[in-house]
């Protein structure tokens, strides 16, 4: 069996991509705006700065520049980055509720007994595949409010758990991800509940934004850590989609800081929930849905509704998208885990580990490919990836590092 028979990677290139960076598209992602989305999550008492690793032992084995990673296994000892876009939308919908800027509130203040007097209950409800809904009862619990989270179909029952931990109502439904955000919809709106997704729809804009908006202040953080060991801007960031909500707020403010020197920005999916890869390969590159169990081991990506706004920036400016069998997902955690001599290890989850399994993929068994080629994958890249999450199913992450689940069964040599 060859490589092309397992499709491990698919590749489309973006052509509806823009030719310039158009200020315009990135309003809501400008310096100013993300430093104090920055500030605010800074007040926190428990935030730091997740590390950025160098990999250079990898980098010249997979003979490039420049590989880094950022950590987000360690943010807010959460084990996963979704927390920074659930914290800053529910704080941003705190304080609107409040006639007062965000820019002029702490955490220290949002959690002061007069909010919870002037606006009483509150319940924020989210579907999630584990690491949003967590971050969402977490940020709610931190301020005083409830939450109520629902997964869909096949979850893991450890997520499950450390969602009710952070003192949230929540289940497991029987619908995929995308049936069960309806289903929270619809409760939200029968209940008065307050619907915190990192997906948007006709009519329910401003919540997603903020929460892309959250997801940006990571971005500030790469560009601040990278500068320290790099004079020259990255040339390839690699994101992962699921509604496409991180990419975009990733992207969005790279662009802004880097405008036309700005790195390749290409899209990872996992190949059951490939929406953004079925939609750049249309046409008129119109936004396609995937339906079905969408079954990948990439739970954080099995979303087959791109977010429309995110969709937006992401089909202007993205370099394309790539469809990953799970076993390159598989590559990845192996390759973080257990580095050459001299290199960090990184736990990653499933999703977390896609971009650097596409890499190393990539960079070792198709060098000479037109794939490769389309992306100038060289010896010149200077790469950056971001680890999203780290063991968040730990049995599952030791059915695939420890006992070899998901195996490469042949490779083109």
């Amino acid at each position: 069996m060859t490589t092309s028979d397992r499709q491990y990677i698919k590749w489309v290139k973006n052509n509806f991509r823009k030719n310039e960076v158009v200020e315009q598209d990135l309003k809501d992602f400008h310096a100013e705006q993300v430093r104090h989305i920055h500030e605010f999550q800074k007040t926190h008492p428990a935030y730091t700065y997740t590390p950025l690793y160098e990999l250079p032992n990898l980098a010249s084995y997979l003979n490039v520049s420049m590989i880094q990673v950022k950590d987000e296994s360690q943010r807010f000892g959460l084990n996963a980055f979704k927390v920074l876009g659930g914290i800053y939308a529910i704080a941003k919908y705190i304080a609107n509720q409040l006639g007062e800027p965000i820019e002029h509130l702490s955490f220290e203040k949002l959690k002061h007994p007069s909010v919870k007097e002037r606006l009483g209950d509150v319940t924020f409800i989210s579907a999630t595949d584990g690491n949003h809904g967590r971050g969402v009862a977490w940020a709610a619990r931190e301020l005083g409010f409830k939450s109520v989270i629902y997964m869909p179909k096949g979850s893991s029952l450890q997520r499950l758990q450390a969602i009710r931990n952070e003192g949230a109502a929540a289940d497991i439904l029987e619908g995929n991800y995308d049936d069960t955000v309806r289903t929270c919809a619809r409760l939200a709106e029968k209940n008065g509940w307050v619907m915190v997704q990192d997906t948007a729809w006709e009519g329910y804009e401003e919540i997603p934004l903020w929460i892309m908006q959250g997801y940006s202040a990571m971005a500030y953080e790469m560009i601040e850590q990278w500068k320290q060991t790099s004079k020259q801007p990255p040339t390839h960031l690699f994101l992962q989609a699921g509604v496409g909500s991180f990419a975009a707020g990733i992207a969005g403010y790279f662009l802004h800081v880097y405008g036309e020197n700005a790195p390749k920005m290409i899209i990872v999916e996992p190949d059951q929930a490939d929406c953004y890869y079925q939609s750049l390969s249309t046409k008129e590159g119109r936004r396609e849905i995937v339906g079905g169990d969408m079954a990948t081991e990439m739970a954080g990506l099995a979303c087959g509704e791109p977010n429309t706004e995110a969709f937006k920036l992401l089909k202007a400016y993205s370099t394309g998208a790539l469809s990953c069998h799970d076993t390159i997902a598989a590559i990845g955690m192996r390759v973080y885990g257990n580095p050459l001599k001299g290199d960090p290890a990184v736990i990653s989850g499933e999703s977390g580990s896609v971009t650097l399994g596409v890499v190393y993929y990539l960079r070792k068994f198709m060098r000479d490919s037109p794939v490769t080629a389309d992306l100038e994958l060289d010896e010149n890249a200077r790469i950056l990836v971001i680890n999203t999450e780290g063991d968040t199913d730990e049995e599952n992450y030791r059915k695939i590092v420890w006992d070899g689940f998901l195996p490469v069964q042949s490779i083109e040599k």
